[in-house]
This record gives structure tokens, C-alpha cells and sequence, in this order.
């Protein structure tokens, strides 16, 4: 399942979920499994055993959102906007649908 909508390092907004309205950048994209590690979103704690190079304790730790759930975001306009693809310089690039730039 690829959506190519989104990319790593993209500023994205979570539409749906416990989440919904926040923003964050895009830190992995799985495109086989449907899901992208979002920075700041879907966190949870996680128990950590102690090492040699970390103490124990509660980490918090991003987990996957599947893409569906996730819109790219438009600064400009504030919001969530779709993407088309265009030709800039001869270049094919992604295109905000609201506000025309590319992204």
C-alpha cells in the first residue's frame, strides 16, 4: 500500500485518533505496512530494561500511524491539504492543492 503523499521529513497533521489536529515531522515512512513514525505524535511510555549505555525506567517512545489518518500540512493556509503533482522547471514536484506551492 504506497501512498506517495507523504515523505520523510514532511510537516504532516493527524485528521483522526486521540491525536486528531496536532502537527508534526514526518521521522520514517513504511510504505509496504501503510504507517509513518510522526515526531511528537502517538506517544506512549514504554518500560526499558537498564544497559551498559542507557539507565532503566519509562521511556517515551513514537509508534506507527497508519498514512490514512494523516494529511500533509499547509502553513500557509493552516490546514490539512491534498497533493497533486506538477511540473516546475521541467522537474516533476508535489503541489499543495489549497494554496498551489509546491511542497
Amino acid at each position: 500500500m504506497a501512498i506517495a503523499r507523504i515523505r520523510k521529513n514532511d510537516t504532516v497533521i493527524v485528521t483522526c485518533g486521540n491525536d486528531a489536529g496536532k502537527t508534526g515531522t514526518v521521522l520514517r515512512v513504511d510504505p509496504k505496512k501503510g504507517v509513518a513514525v510522526v515526531g511528537g505524535i502517538n506517544v506512549h511510555k514504554k518500560a526499558m530494561r537498564r544497559t551498559e549505555k542507557q539507565a532503566g525506567g519509562l521511556v517515551d517512545k513514537e509508534l506507527p500511524v497508519r498514512l490514512c489518518k494523516l494529511m500533509p500540512y499547509d502553513a500557509e493556509k493552516k490546514a490539512g491539504t491534498r497533493v497533486r503533482t506538477g511540473e516546475k522547471d521541467g522537474k516533476k514536484s508535489r503541489v499543495s492543492v489549497k494554496s498551489g506551492k509546491a511542497l
